[in-house]
């Protein structure tokens, strides 16, 4: 496992694969077992600690995880608390300030936890509802997306900006298995890349095509 320090707050990990399977862990664990990705994430963590790059690893923490071709690799930053959210005081409000989690290229949108509350967090991840924004180049692409992929369990919508087919996707997990959200992400990402404009932006400046069920609509018409 290689560490790497970007700067004070930040830190970068990766572990091959070859590395996680001499560890006892296979891929599927990792990505669909809650107990043994929690336990892969700590044992990663202790060696951070042993080499001394982070000397506390103590309140609210931006977590991103990419998949790589070989391995993973997690880049983990303590992020401070502003004024504003001292007069919060509340944990829970803390929780809310945005962080990513990259799987396989593509972003979601979660809530940043406490370190020591990694457990919490993994149980929370099942709830959160998340949400992915994808480009097509045409919206012939958008209608072979939807010939393909049944819209079960999932809210969309399809908006119009820059020249460009932008399609929104929310999963809810306590209706949706975590592995049926992978599957349909890669079933999109045939036909689709992942957004680098963020939804508010398109939804601020671009144009509404479809507000719901997007898929059930583009296969009545087409």
């Amino acid at each position: 496992m290689d560490i790497e320090r970007i700067n004070d707050n930040t830190f970068k990990v990766y572990i091959s694969y070859i590395d996680i399977e001499e560890r006892g862990f296979s891929r599927d664990e990792i990505w669909f077992n809650k107990d043994k990705s929690e336990q892969l994430f700590w044992e990663m963590m202790d060696e951070v600690h042993d080499d001394d790059h982070f000397e506390e690893l103590d309140g609210p923490l931006w977590i991103q995880v990419h998949a790589m071709e070989k391995g993973l690799e997690v880049i983990v930053t303590r992020t401070e608390i502003t004024k504003q959210d001292e007069r919060i005081g509340s944990n829970s409000d803390v929780d809310d300030i945005s962080s990513k989690i990259f799987k396989n290229g593509v972003s979601s949108s979660i809530g940043t936890h406490e370190f020591d509350d990694f457990s919490s967090y993994m149980d929370e991840l099942e709830e959160i509802p998340m949400d992915y924004t994808f480009v097509f180049e045409s919206f012939e692409d958008v209608i072979g997306l939807a010939k393909k992929l049944d819209e079960a369990d999932i809210q969309t919508s399809l908006y119009f900006y820059e020249e460009k087919y932008y399609l929104h996707i929310i999963f809810d997990f306590e209706i949706t298995e975590f592995e049926s959200v992978l599957n349909i992400l890669s079933v999109v990402s045939e036909f689709a890349n992942n957004s680098k404009t963020t939804i508010h932006i398109i939804q601020e400046y671009g144009n509404q095509i479809i507000e719901s069920r997007v898929l059930d609509e583009l296969n009545k018409h087409f």
